[in-house]
């Protein structure tokens, strides 16, 4: 088949299912595998090229809704009757499924049934180990600085955070993504600062930002320094690369739980 990957997500998805290599084109923000460095660019995920896309002749583009603003995508595709299929997960589970969805899709259902059995034993794994934990200490999550965006309950870092032996700082708001403030962050005062600012490579950060906001310097995750620099695309992307990144920050909350896991060779990057 010819595939289009219209987001890196989607682009992950279908190298776990062995299907790289027939990706005739990729999103501009799609960096995983390293193999794809070849590929067409079909422009940003919000705003893809579909002009460049349709002239690909695909025989199936992987579309999402993963982030506001993709529903241009999706109409235009329904307009020219492209081939695709919509993909829109916001938990672990849905993640899982959506390997099913595309190995159907793909022809593929034998490979994507292998793969997803793997991926939900080695969540069991992080589940038995995220029970023998003693203390489950609180995360402030940053996707991004200025203005304040961090996860609410309704997205997978709240179960990244849980099977890692943490609690999400705002799992106590129904929202898949909350703007907030510095005051509110501040008041919530969390035990880890975990930086992964969407779309930002993780040499970019800059955590002495940290120090700039009024009165953070009291938090106890400042005194304590437990600030972490986490790559972004282990954990704001709603693809199997979170395995890897729950086993890293398990590993760095609980390493005496966390770090004996062995993971299956496929989610190692």
């Amino acid at each position: 088949m010819r595939i289009a990957s219209l987001c890196p997500s989607n682009t992950e998805l279908l190298h776990y299912l062995g299907l790289t290599s027939s990706l005739v084109g990729v999103d501009d923000f799609s960096d995983w595998p390293k193999s794809i460095t070849h590929l067409p660019r079909l422009g940003p995920d919000l705003s893809i090229n579909i002009d460049q896309l349709e002239a690909l002749e695909p025989d199936l583009i992987v579309a999402s809704l993963s982030v506001p603003g993709m529903e241009k995508n999706i109409e235009e595709l329904q307009k020219r009757n492209l081939p695709h299929i919509v993909l829109n997960p916001q938990s672990l589970a849905e993640i899982g499924q959506d390997l099913m969805t595309l190995g159907k899709a793909a022809h593929c259902e034998d490979t994507a049934a292998q793969v997803h059995s793997q991926y939900v034993d080695i969540l069991e794994e992080f589940t038995t180990a995220s029970r023998l934990v003693n203390d489950n200490p609180s995360l402030y999550w940053e996707w991004w600085p200025k203005p304040v965006f961090t996860p609410g309950s309704v997205n997978w870092l709240t179960e990244v955070s849980l099977l890692a032996g943490g609690t999400n700082l705002f799992s106590d708001i129904e929202l898949a993504s909350i703007q907030t403030d510095w005051q509110d962050v501040f008041d919530r005062n969390p035990d880890h600062i975990c930086l992964a600012w969407v779309g930002v490579r993780k040499e970019k950060i800059k955590p002495e930002l940290i120090f700039k906001r009024p009165r953070w310097s009291e938090l106890t995750a400042v005194k304590e320094n437990r600030i972490h620099i986490l790559e972004e695309d282990l954990y704001c992307r709603p693809s199997p690369r979170l395995i890897e990144g729950i086993w890293k920050l398990g590993s760095l909350l609980h390493p005496q739980h966390y770090k004996t896991i062995q993971l299956p060779e496929i989610f190692t990057s």
